[in-house]
């Protein structure tokens, strides 16, 4: 039986959870607040629902909450409840308006686009209030988990610079410790438990090449094997790994987290589950009449670790009950019925709707075939109840490179120039353009240049922008990217429906 066709007594009761609505949505680093058990917080298409399955806790003392380092935030400044424990341009926005850019979140290290310029201006803060983006200063050549740095298979130029922060004499690549500043979204900490959880088996549950746990990288404290895909470049391996590498890079912490610190970040993040939980339109999310793919509960009732099987196990389950209701023109169906009829037309085209994927680093290169014929759930998307690609492998889906990302004027622009020694990028050579490599500043490897991590699709509706870079504003834009990239070809209502679709997530 299907994990969707389970009766609720098989996991936790779906749609039981008494919504405590959370007015004031911010938090703060350090506020005496109590974190609900549940609690829902308003967005653009509704409100998105937060399940704290431990049971209320007390956020003043609690690492999570509190500012450990130096610049005053916490973890939970770039990862707030209402924003589906990411951080949106509107949240961002707010802030800046709320303390005229004197919070936390606005820290010149990485909170603004290069730390030498004047602090007061929003210029100075361009990317974080543009498109979400916070700075990532990767060392070069890169640091890795082991005793040596990596030799590079690449040589790295900057080409253009709109921030100055990679030309710049203390912070750029001829500074006394060169680095590479990329700009990044904050991922969401939210259904971590299905990000860490190892595949369950092989067959229909799983996919070929889990049948060797070699092939999935080990945790470098415990040398057991992990998941490995909770960041966008694969570099924090597991939340204690991510856990450090944020409170060092992003809360300027200057010791090392403590073990009960790094227990207690853990314990509340692998017990933190969220999606959208009603819909402005299509109303509540929960119940009996909605689809077991949707609501809060969903992902904290789902098996973890499993691949969707679309003519089986469908990445989100099963929406026939909303497929007819606006069938018969006569029956006047109401917004809200025409609504429910478009997300389940919008699940059908994403499980179903198969075209050519091509050109991929990291992707058509493993001998699927280029190009090789699949649908959003069944390519990139399948991980069960999550839509994240399961594979621990990020791929290079042109969201950084040229030409498939077209030349953005706020990001820098690097020309990398790949050894004739090393194994190029698959379709794009030993010379690329990019606005940001990738995997590849932390590997070191040219055939990783532009690979990255594609992430869950819950709570979409509450953490716009989208993409790491920031490239999409809204769920339509995401769309468009897609179509264009793969030449799919979708109707005006085929894209319509998916993002009235993605938005219930």
């Amino acid at each position: 039986m299907a994990w969707w066709a389970l009766a609720d007594s098989d996991y936790n009761v779906r749609g039981t959870e008494a919504a405590v609505t959370v007015e004031n949505s911010w938090w703060a680093p350090g506020e005496d607040r109590i974190f609900p058990a549940y609690s829902e917080y308003e967005n653009e298409s509704g409100r998105i629902g937060i399940i704290n399955q431990s049971g209320p806790i007390d956020t003043k003392n609690h690492p999570f909450f509190k500012p450990l380092g130096t610049n005053g935030r916490a973890c939970v400044t770039c990862h707030q409840p209402s924003d589906g424990m990411s951080l949106s341009v509107k949240t961002v926005r707010e802030r800046w308006k709320a303390s005229d850019g004197k919070d936390p979140l606005f820290a010149a290290f990485d909170g603004s686009d290069c730390p030498d310029l004047p602090q007061n201006e929003k210029s100075s803060h361009s990317l974080l209030l543009n498109k979400g983006l916070i700075r990532i200063g990767m060392p070069w050549p890169p640091e890795t988990y082991k005793p040596d740095p990596t030799e590079p298979e690449f040589d790295i130029e900057v080409v253009r610079d709109p921030t100055g922060c990679n030309l710049s004499e203390e912070w750029g690549l001829n500074s006394a410790n060169p680095t590479v500043s990329v700009y990044r979204r904050p991922r969401p900490v939210l259904n971590i438990a299905h990000m860490v959880e190892l595949p369950h088996g092989v067959g229909p549950h799983n996919v070929f090449f889990y049948s060797d746990k070699n092939l999935l990288p080990k945790d470098p404290e415990t040398g057991e094997f992990v998941q490995g895909i909770l960041m966008a470049d694969a570099r924090g391996l597991t939340p204690r790994n991510q856990a450090k590498d944020a409170a060092k890079n992003h809360l300027e912490l200057k010791r090392p987290l403590t073990e009960k610190e790094l227990q207690a970040i853990e314990e509340f993040e692998l017990q933190l589950f969220g999606a959208q939980s009603f819909d402005k339109v299509g109303g509540s999310l929960s119940g009996s009449s909605t689809p077991p793919g949707l609501g809060p509960q969903a992902p904290a009732n789902i098996p973890r670790g499993r691949l969707g099987n679309n003519p089986v196990n469908k990445v989100f389950g099963d929406f026939s009950m909303w497929e007819n209701l606006d069938s018969d023109p006569a029956s006047g169906a109401d917004e809200e019925a025409r609504f429910k009829a478009s997300v389940a037309r919008g699940a059908s085209v994403f499980f179903n709707r198969r075209f050519y994927i091509n050109d991929v680093g990291a992707y058509n290169d493993k001998g699927l075939g280029n190009p090789f014929k699949r649908s959003c759930a069944s390519g990139c998307h399948n991980t069960l109840g999550m839509g994240m690609d399961m594979g621990p492998f990020p791929m290079d889906l042109g969201l950084n490179n040229l030409p498939w990302q077209n030349t953005r004027d706020d990001l820098p622009l690097f020309k990398v120039t790949c050894h004739e020694d090393a194994i190029p990028q698959s379709y794009l050579g030993r010379i690329i353009y990019t606005h940001d490599p990738g995997r590849a500043l932390v590997t070191g490897r040219c055939r990783d240049v532009g690979a990255a991590m594609t992430q869950q699709m819950r709570a979409l509706a509450a953490r716009a922008p989208y993409f790491s870079n920031g490239s999409s504003d809204t769920l339509r834009e995401l769309v468009d990217f897609y179509d264009r990239r793969f030449n799919i070809g979708y109707s005006e209502q085929e894209k319509n429906d998916l993002v009235n679709f993605m938005r219930t997530l």
